[in-house]
């Protein structure tokens, strides 16, 4: 077989899955029996009525699973009526019949590659014999190849369409895990290193100063249930339903919230216009100096302090965290400095992270006032 018609031929069924039923098909199962007699009582110069009234009738069940067993179904109507139609000598010409169409769509829009060549075979068979029993006017041979072409080409597109609107929904997931992921290694990571700081502080003093170990213990208590707050506040945010529910995010005023005394302090500069930033920026912000800061706090060996510069001006907010410590320069690129180039590049902006010629570690960040509103 040829590449494409190897795909066709190895296609799966359509995903998602079908509704097994929906009341659309008790309804067409019941209004086409009755649409068939109808039919029947007021054209009586259809050749052979009564008995292609029953049989549309009949046939109206296989409507019920046209969804799971597509090729089947259609396999089905599409043999008994032709095998009725070579019987009686000729096509019905009843407009009842339109119904197979509807299971011609469904093989294209349900059904696996296999199925969709079978069943394009096997309409085009029916009506091969079907025109041999009499011949075909132009008009009918063109009408009647357009309407199966254009019903199978109606069920691959919309079969189409469904799968790229899945793609989507699972992109869009895939960027609310990563979003996910950069906000709890944000939030725990600061956290958990300022815990981890203050119980290596608390093992070297507890010999000889209880009272400073005693303040380091109160210190490890303060950001443990900083940490559970923040954790909660997330969870919460993930559960709510209700828009009101949501905890506020962090703004470039809680950016004060990093200044800290114990070594090496952290000190937070911020200038410019912040009412003018919008939350999602100011949130972005405040999570790339914290990232920044845990960072400086967790690597820069002999740092005496780290500085937390945040401009707000015509062109955007740039964000500059330094310190004046010895940086690790063995310790590779992990997940913060990979998390803070996407939540910065979310913005149309850019985070560098490296060491600074004047001695030291600086990151880096700007993110243009033009992302803000793309």
């Amino acid at each position: 077989m040829t590449s494409p018609v190897r795909a066709l031929w190895d296609a799966p069924a359509a995903s998602p899955a079908p509704p097994r039923r929906v009341w659309r098909d008790w309804a067409l199962v019941g209004a086409i029996p009755v649409l068939a007699i109808v039919e029947a009582a007021l054209r009586p110069d259809l050749p052979w009525r009564w008995l292609w009234a029953v049989v549309l009738a009949g046939l109206a069940v296989t409507l019920l699973w046209r969804r799971r067993r597509p090729f089947t179904m259609l396999a089905v109507a599409f043999s008994a009526g032709t095998i009725v139609s070579l019987a009686t000598g000729g096509d019905p010409q009843a407009f009842t019949t339109a119904y197979f169409l509807i299971l011609l769509y469904s093989v294209f829009r349900w059904g696996s590659g296999r199925a969709m060549i079978f069943g394009g075979a096997l309409v085009a068979l029916g009506m091969v014999l079907t025109f041999v029993s009499r011949a075909p006017t132009p008009t009918d041979l063109v009408g009647g190849v357009a309407v199966a072409v254009t019903t199978a080409t109606l069920g691959v597109a919309l079969r189409w369409r469904s799968a790229s609107r899945v793609r989507e929904l699972e992109r869009a997931r895939l960027l609310e895990r990563e979003q996910l992921a950069r906000d709890l290694h944000d939030t725990v990571a600061h956290h958990v290193s300022a815990i981890a700081i203050q119980a290596q502080a608390g093992a070297t003093v507890a010999a000889t100063d209880p009272d400073a170990t005693a303040d380091v213990l109160r210190t490890i208590e303060g950001e443990a249930s900083r940490t559970l707050r923040e954790m909660r506040a997330m969870v919460g945010v993930l559960r709510a339903t209700d828009p009101a529910d949501l905890a506020p995010t962090p703004a470039l005023r809680d950016l004060r919230t990093l200044e800290r005394t114990d070594a090496p302090p952290v000190s937070v500069t911020v200038g410019g216009d912040i009412a003018a930033v919008p939350a999602p920026v100011a949130a972005a912000v405040f999570r790339l100096a914290q990232e920044a800061v845990t960072n400086a706090r967790r690597h820069a060996r002999s740092a005496t302090r780290v500085d937390v510069e945040v401009v707000v001006d015509g062109e955007g907010v740039r964000l500059r965290v330094h310190d004046d410590g010895e940086a690790a320069a063995s310790t590779p690129p992990g997940f913060g400095i990979r998390g803070m180039r996407e939540r910065a590049a979310l913005f149309g902006g850019t985070c560098e992270a490296g060491p600074d010629p004047e001695g030291g570690w600086t990151v880096t960040a700007a993110l243009p006032r033009k992302g803000w509103t793309a």
